[in-house]
């Protein structure tokens, strides 16, 4: 298999092409993005930013590349793997938007045939999971960009993946090709429950229903994935708790019933849906 970067990017402030000019990324009206020394650009505005530090903190990202590479959602990227690799032909370009740091890129750069290219591009607000992607793997492209308004080009991606993300359904319709897939994936009513058991003092019962979707999309794949990890320690107890928005849920009793456990077994519970657009 060859990942190389993908490089239909387009100026987060007029949205015309950016080629790369020495270390920058510039567009026709004299924009330019300087290519960081790990490899990455960033491509999100000041006036775009929430906050002064948006998406996962130094610390958070640290966790989560932890507990991946730890192999516990191994069973969620061989999943995802084989939605983007169906009916794929070489030389596809595929973006994860909201890649954190560039685990299930990884896993898919990995699991792909010897005889398939693919353009590669992962796109987080966080600039510390960018960085850490960049750093650990320097094939795809690496970008700090917000879904609202993604820096890539119209009708310029065949897989777009998000995974436990974001989407923003306007903009995805309108990068992804025609013929192009979105790959969702999103927590079943179970993922989790064992942590949020001891977190909470209430459980709130998910309902056992799939995310809604505009009629700009259509599901034409599903699957659950479900799985039990037996957790070992108190540091990968406390990894997991700081990969999901339970972190700053949570009540503060509850956060410290948790970091009194040293083994915690937990359900996996996701869903892994396929969808094109309505277009198509």
């Amino acid at each position: 298999m060859t990942v190389t970067a993908f490089e239909c990017l387009a100026c987060p402030l007029d949205g015309e092409p950016l080629n790369t000019r020495g270390s920058a990324w510039q567009c026709p009206r004299g924009h330019s993005f300087d290519i960081a020394r790990q490899g990455y650009v960033h491509l999100l505005p000041v006036q775009k930013k929430r906050s002064k530090d948006p998406g996962d903190s130094k610390a958070m990202v640290a966790a989560r590349q932890r507990f991946l590479q730890a192999g516990h959602y191994q069973c969620i990227a061989r999943a995802l793997n084989e939605a983007v690799v169906q009916d794929m032909s070489s030389g596809a370009a595929c973006l994860d938007a909201g890649c954190g740091e560039g685990y299930y890129l990884r896993q898919l750069g990995q699991s792909l045939p010897e005889d398939v290219e693919l353009q590669v591009l992962g796109l987080d607000v966080s600039k510390w999971a960018v960085q850490s992607a960049a750093k650990q793997d320097a094939q795809p492209a690496w970008v700090v960009g917000t879904n609202a308004r993604l820096p890539v080009l119209d009708n310029s991606i065949d897989r777009l993946l998000c995974v436990f993300g974001f989407p923003v359904y306007e903009e995805f319709a309108r990068v992804i090709r025609p013929g192009g897939r979105l790959i969702m994936v999103d927590p079943g009513p179970d993922h989790l429950r064992e942590l949020r058991e001891v977190i909470y003092p209430t459980l709130n019962e998910r309902p056992d229903s799939a995310r809604t979707y505009p009629d700009t999309f259509q599901v034409v794949g599903s699957q659950s994935v479900t799985r039990k990890l037996t957790l070992e320690g108190e540091q990968c107890i406390a990894d997991l708790l700081a990969m999901t928005p339970h972190l700053y849920r949570a009540p503060a009793a509850g956060i410290e019933k948790l970091k009194a456990l040293t083994h915690l077994d937990v359900t996996v519970d996701v869903r892994v849906q396929v969808l094109i657009p309505a277009s198509d």
